[in-house]
This record gives C-alpha cells, structure tokens and sequence, in this order.
C-alpha cells in the first residue's frame, strides 16, 4: 500500500476544522506547517536533489562537497518541533486494518478542469459537512484521521499507535522524526520520480542554498517559518529539459554562490519553537523514528569545508540518556558514554 494523500486535502480537512480542532492541532506543534500558503510542485528540482544523494554517505554529494538538510533547516523552514519525546514503540507487522478504520472518511477527488482554489474550497465544504462540530469522541476520531493524513503515506501508519492518546502527541520530536523519513525517502529506488514527504521542505532547503539556480520566487519576505515565504518559479518548458538544465547548472554552479549559513541574518522573534530547538543546531546526531535509525552526518559537510564541530555541551532529560548499544530518540554522537 503506498497511496498518498495531497497537501491540498490535509489543508482542506485543516481549514474545514472548527475552531477547538485547529487550536488542539496547534498545540501539537503543527500549526506554524499548516499555515503555510500551498506551493507549486517542482519535480525537476526534487529529482535534480534525488540524484545528487549518497545512500552510503547519506548526504548530498555535490562538486564541491557534502551537503546536507539538518535539524535547523527543519526548525526554520516548517517550524515543526526538533526536541521532544523519542517516537519508540511497538510496530506491527501490518497496518492495513488500522489504516483502514482511521482513515475511514470520504475522499473526494479532483474533477478534471477544475483549479487547485476550487478543488480546495469544495474539499473543505465536504469536510466541514463530516466533521463534529464540539468536543467529544466524535470529534477524537475526526482528529485522529487528519493527523494520519498529515503524518503521510503507508509507511507512517507506523504512528498510528501513537494517536491512541491525543494529549501526547504534542510531546514528540517529530521534527527529528520529518527529517529521518525525508533522508529514507531520498535513499529510496533511483527509479522513483518523485521524493516522498513534504516536497516544500527540499525545494526551499534548495532556494535558500543555491538562489542562482532560479528556481524559487521570494514572494512574502519576513515570514516565520521560512517555508511561508517562497513559491516555485513557474517553468513551462518540458521535464526533461528542466532536469538537463538543473544538472548542468549544478555541475557549474559557482562555489562561491552557495549559501553555507542562510540563517545568520534570522532572529527567533516569533517562533518559539527555536528556543529548546537551538542546543541541537550544528549537530551530528542520530534520528530515531520508531524501527528507522538514521545518521546526521553534520560533520561530514564541514570536513567538506575544513571546518570541525565545536564541542558543545547542554542539559539533557533523562529520556534522551542512552543506553548501551541502542539509540533512543535524538542524539549527539560527539559524546559517546555507556
């Protein structure tokens, strides 16, 4: 089963929500992603990006180096949370029953002539029909089916367990959890077209690395997070030539134009969930999402540059002390202690 829902149908069921709903799923941490304006797909871009990775690295590998999306860039690009609860726990060995009670709701598809604004207006007035209008088991159920959109295709049903008790969900670090799932989805077949995961987040990483490629319009300065400012450039030429030009710019791309550190013009005014975020910042560590266990190679990239992780101590809870041999949640690999 790998069916994958729209952004525009979770931004439908999201805009359909009375106002309890929004402000429950705003308080998991998910509002700052969800008021983000919808963004035009760029598929040559993502592809150009899907090329570029190493499995064995887990990084990209450009001429001029190893490069990486880390935990800041998902902090400040969708404004999910980075600290939190480590996502462990049980995983079945099928989801098809859950996922078929949980996300038992009607789907609507697109009628052919129809825009993205009118498709989105009469998802959300179907919605807003099925939804509960108070609080109450109803309205439990109603929740528990948008945030399984919102986590994502089969492979998330994984999470399910999770949403069993709403009131927890806002404790997990499902920033860290986002960016494991995104660097699996880049090392996923060479022959799929497309990375799975919230596409925003590569194409903006890309924007704000490499302006001279041109693929994104800075639309709406000054925005928090960052995702909210951009759109992709609109490009009417065919895929493949896209994919050949984009190639071909990063094969020449200037060294000198890449944006190493795109934030050190950024404050944290406004965006609260950058205050425990920040100690992870500039980090080399492990992202845990349940049985998928991946490395952040930060430090890779700066032996690309010459540069070396400066040693950082900072407080930890109890929950992130790790056991010998095992990983549990987000940690730093700078300071291995049994």
């Amino acid at each position: 089963m790998r069916a994958r829902v729209s952004w525009t149908l979770v931004l439908a069921i999201f805009l359909a929500f009375p106002p309890f709903q929004r402000e429950r799923v705003e308080e998991m941490g998910f509002g700052e992603i969800l008021g983000m304006e919808r963004m035009r797909v760029d598929p040559a871009l993502t592809q150009a990006l899907q090329s570029r990775w190493d499995t064995e690295a887990t990084a990209f590998v450009f001429p001029w180096g190893h490069m990486i999306p880390s935990l800041e860039d998902v902090s400040r690009i969708t404004g999910l949370r980075i600290y939190g609860r480590p996502v462990s726990g049980y995983t079945y060995p099928c989801y098809h029953e859950l996922a078929e009670r949980f996300l038992d709701l009607p789907v609507e598809r697109k009628n052919a002539g129809e825009s993205e604004d009118e498709y989105l207006e009469r998802l959300s007035k179907v919605s807003w029909r099925e939804l509960a209008s108070e609080p109450g088991p109803q309205a439990d159920l109603d929740l528990r089916h948008f945030l399984v959109l919102f986590l994502g295709d089969a492979v998330h049903c994984r999470f399910l367990p999770l949403l069993e008790d709403l009131g927890e969900v806002g404790g997990y670090a499902w920033g860290a959890v986002f960016l494991a799932h995104q660097y699996d989805g880049l090392s996923a077949s060479e022959l799929q077209t497309s990375t799975s995961g919230f596409y925003p987040f590569l194409q903006v990483w890309a924007y704000l690395h490499f302006p001279a490629l041109g693929r994104g319009d800075l639309l709406r300065p000054g925005l928090v997070p960052i995702a909210r400012r951009w759109d992709s450039h609109r490009d009417t030429s065919h895929l493949v030539d896209q994919l050949e030009c984009l190639q071909e710019a990063i094969d020449s791309y200037p060294y000198l134009d890449v944006v190493w550190q795109p934030y050190l013009g950024e404050g944290d005014e406004g965006q609260p969930w950058l205050v425990q975020a920040c100690p992870y910042f500039g980090r080399s560590v492990w992202l845990h999402a349940l049985n998928l266990v991946l490395p952040l190679h930060l430090h890779l990239c700066q032996c690309s540059l010459g540069l070396r992780q400066s040693a950082v101590e900072f407080l930890v809870q109890d929950w992130f002390r790790r056991p010998s041999r095992s990983f549990r949640g987000l940690h730093d690999t700078t300071d291995w202690r049994e």
